[in-house]
């Protein structure tokens, strides 16, 4: 799942994208309104991180703007202001929670759930064959077998499933997972594409992950 924060304290930014990413959340951010409205307009996300005081458009201007191009992406404010008046404003215009800074992590996380949970869009289990992922809580289980994931290996495997029979090549792959991107490593696809049939099929005779040769790799059951 895909989540976009919009905040201008570059600390804070990188605290919530450490613990998103440990989560198995696939993170972008943005550090004025203008450029996050930009970013929630053309790409889909499953969650949005608002803080209010931002630069160029605050936080207000830039949710009223989503809902009323009918963009419904889950809104979470968080703001150091804490005033019913302004908990009441943010609501009317379309946000869906609003959290005072400072929180703690372990609540944010619960929010994030509960709008991931009441999202009647959202789907909280994908499955293949007989892998199946758990969105919400980030399990795995193939053949009901638990099966341990990294938060990558996680963000990786949901990304293959959800486009299932479709060959991704690596920079396809790397260009959606965001959070591959700060990586040294030349072939870090290479690498967790191993270490994902390491997990998922080799102790099974139904080889799901496919390399095609020179192009890269899709999920597959057949």
């Amino acid at each position: 799942m895909k989540i976009l924060i919009i905040e201008d304290d570059i600390k804070i930014i990188n605290f919530l994208k450490k613990g998103l990413e440990e989560e198995c959340y696939t993170v972008d951010s943005s550090t004025n309104g203008d450029e996050g409205l930009y970013l929630a307009s053309v790409n889909e996300y499953d969650l949005i991180l608002l803080d209010i005081m931002l630069p160029i458009k605050d936080g207000m201007e830039v949710c009223k703007s989503l809902r009323a191009s009918n963009i419904q992406t889950p809104i979470i404010m968080l703001t150091a202001k804490d005033s019913i008046e302004d908990k009441i404003k943010g609501l009317d215009i379309g946000a869906n929670d609003y959290l005072a800074k400072p929180f703690s992590f372990a609540e944010l996380l619960a929010r994030i759930r509960v709008q991931l949970r009441t999202q009647n869009n959202t789907q909280t289990k994908i499955s293949i064959a007989d892998l199946e992922l758990d969105l919400l809580n980030k399990t795995a289980t193939r053949a009901n077998e638990n099966i341990v994931l990294t938060a990558k290996e996680f963000a990786l495997l949901e990304y293959l499933i959800k486009n299932r029979d479709r060959v991704l090549s690596e920079t396809v792959i790397n260009s959606a997972l965001s959070s591959f991107e700060d990586s040294n490593m030349s072939n870090i696809v290479n690498v967790y594409i191993y270490r994902l049939r390491n997990k998922i099929d080799k102790n099974f005779d139904n080889k799901l992950i496919k390399t095609i040769r020179g192009i890269g790799f899709k999920i597959s059951d057949n």
